[in-house]
């Protein structure tokens, strides 16, 4: 029998490399002699330059940019063995992670270090960009990423806006004759993780908002803010940011680099699958185990196991999920194509104590359901 290992991270407790190696001895621990294959995975969050450069794939650079909150952080970067493919995360530069529970605050928080991630990227001569922008801490449709690169966004006084969400509201005009002529030459694709629109009880400020920081009337003027950004880009650029599925991603910034950056919105798990030849890893393959932090609502619109889960059907491979935790009808998770799903915790457990013991956790269940699966084939 042959394994197939295809998890992503298990936010604050372990990487899809470590996720990957766990699983993979839990399986090993039932099932001695099976043949595994380990293909840690990200649909497009923390974690994706990992994914599509470590292991020799590649090289990383680090850069000093400007954080969400306008302090330097230093933010690491992949590049192809090529040398001529990017892999930036925006979340090195612009995430949540970057902040406390304290400094989360949409209303200011920038994506102006993302942009310096991309000059870094052309600095160096790349003439492929793949943009991560899960774990965002910003909601500002990427006026910063784009202001970074050259763009002005202007008042009706024609003063430059500042940073944050919050600064869209002033929005008069937007320039971009100055924007860096080298990314005329350069293909931009963002990795998507939500299909959200911009605005609406649906877009960016609403869902996402206040995991950001905000409370209900911060994101709802957040949502105002960015639906006069859509208004302005439209009378300005002629492009309807509304209209654009995944728009919504990371506050926005999915729609900023559709309309600034002439990028193209892909779903992230489908990229980093193709980059990656996943399909091959399916042939003559038993049996997936994918897996994530969190299995939820959110699991539906397009992260990694459905996303795995999506292309395991077509090749008829039956995929499991393992999770810190599951939220939400399990029956949604088996339409989607996975065959079951099992949360990782052995008896009650705090946070704190989950986050602690994954790994352990996860080897363990891995090698119950692999003694459950020997019994049954």
């Amino acid at each position: 029998m042959r394994f197939l290992i295809a998890p992503d991270k298990f936010k604050g407790s372990m990487s899809a490399a470590e996720a990957a190696r766990q699983i993979a001895l839990g399986i090993r621990e039932a099932v001695p002699g099976a043949e595994v294959d380990l293909l840690p995975l990200s649909d497009g969050g923390e974690g994706l330059s990992e994914v599509l450069c470590g292991g020799g794939k590649g090289a990383f650079m680090e850069t000093t940019v400007t954080g969400p909150l306008g302090k330097p952080v230093k933010a690491r970067w992949g590049i192809s063995s090529s040398g001529k493919k990017a892999i930036i995360e925006m979340a090195a530069a612009s995430g949540l992670s970057l902040l406390t529970e304290q400094e989360r605050n949409p209303a200011v928080t920038t994506t102006f270090g993302t942009g310096q991630l991309i000059r870094a990227a052309l600095d160096q001569g790349c003439s492929e960009l793949i943009i991560g922008i899960g774990g965002s801490a910003s909601n500002d449709g990427g006026v910063g990423m784009a202001q970074a690169l050259g763009a002005s966004f202007k008042d009706n006084r024609g003063n430059e806006i500042g940073y944050g969400g919050a600064e869209l509201i002033r929005l008069s005009r937007i320039d971009l004759s100055n924007l860096d002529p080298r990314l005329e030459k350069v293909v931009v694709q963002a990795a998507c993780d939500v299909k959200n629109p911009l605005t609406g009880k649906q877009g960016a400020s609403l869902v996402y908002g206040p995991q950001k920081g905000a409370d209900l009337e911060t994101a709802l003027f957040l949502d105002r803010a960015l639906t006069h950004l859509a208004a302005v880009v439209k009378r300005e650029l002629q492009i309807d940011l509304e209209q654009i599925p995944g728009g919504g991603a990371a506050g926005g910034l999915g729609a900023g680099l559709s309309a600034f950056l002439n990028a193209e919105l892909t779903p992230g798990i489908d990229l980093v699958l193709d980059a990656l030849n996943f399909d091959q890893y399916l042939q003559g393959c038993s049996l997936v185990i994918t897996g994530e932090g969190s299995l939820d609502s959110q699991s539906l619109q397009g992260k990694t196991p459905v996303g795995v889960a999506a292309r395991a059907a077509a090749c008829s491979v039956p995929v499991i999920s393992l999770a810190g935790r599951i939220s939400g009808p399990l029956h949604l998770f088996h339409e989607a194509g996975i065959a079951a799903c099992f949360a990782l915790a052995d008896g009650p457990l705090s946070l704190d104590e989950s986050i602690r013991r994954a790994p352990e956790l996860l080897k363990n269940k891995t090698a119950e359901l692999m003694r459950l699966w020997i019994t049954a084939h």
